[in-house]
Formats: structure tokens, C-alpha cells, sequence
């Protein structure tokens, strides 16, 4: 069993910045693949970003391509979202996921554990 805890939603104007934590428990941590996903209110959860279990690949949503970073420490049981230039589009609760695979999956159902989600506001 995996737990994930998600922190560092805010509120957020147009064009800032915004880094999102997973603390994950777990001796096993390196063997699960981690992603991101976001919900805005009314809409489906989607991909955001997602790092392989060893952090050696990436996968971001397009939407997310460029501005956004995500890393991770197996040492600390720890994955980072860092995102830049922020929209209101953006707007969103953010999950983190653990998948119990090190391969990376951009679909949910491809993932196995999920945490509470953080509440992110990009203000115009």
C-alpha cells in the first residue's frame, strides 16, 4: 500500500509559478511510475505530467509542454511539478498517482494509488 500526500496549491496569478509535492510512503518507492493529473470543476481528470520510476523519462501533456517540470527523489520518497507561466486554464485540483510499474502511463486507470489532490488558482 502506497500513500500519497500532495502540498503546494495556492492561489496564483496569470504567469507565475507554482510548485506541486508528493511525499509518497514506501520502501519501495523507485519501482512505481508517478504521475500528475488535474480536475477543473465540471470536467474529466486529465494528464498533466508523469516520470518513470527510475526518473530517467518524461511524459507531459501538451498543454503542459514547456512550461512545466517534473523530477523526483527516490531517496526521499518525494515528486516535484513544477510549473511556470501559469493560465487560468490551469486552474484546477491537482492529484498526484502512483502507478505500481516503473514505466510511465498517461491514462488513470493506469494508476494505482492516489492522493487527496491539491486545490490550484491561477487568477487572471
Amino acid at each position: 500500500q502506497v500513500q500519497l500526500v500532495e502540498s503546494g496549491g495556492a492561489l496564483v496569478q496569470a504567469g507565475g509559478s507554482l510548485r506541486l509535492s508528493c511525499a509518497a510512503s514506501g520502501r519501495t518507492f523507485s519501482s512505481y511510475a508517478m504521475g500528475w493529473f488535474r480536475q477543473a470543476p465540471g470536467k474529466e481528470r486529465e494528464f498533466v505530467a508523469a516520470i518513470s520510476g527510475s526518473g530517467g523519462s518524461t511524459r507531459y501533456a501538451e498543454s503542459m509542454e514547456g512550461r512545466s517540470s517534473v523530477s523526483r527523489d527516490n531517496d526521499k520518497n518525494t515528486v516535484l511539478l513544477q510549473m511556470n507561466s501559469l493560465k487560468p486554464e490551469d486552474t484546477a485540483v491537482y492529484f498526484c498517482a502512483g502507478r505500481a510499474r516503473p514505466r510511465i502511463g498517461v491514462r488513470a486507470d493506469e494508476y494505482d494509488y492516489w492522493g487527496q489532490g491539491s486545490q490550484v488558482t491561477v487568477s487572471s
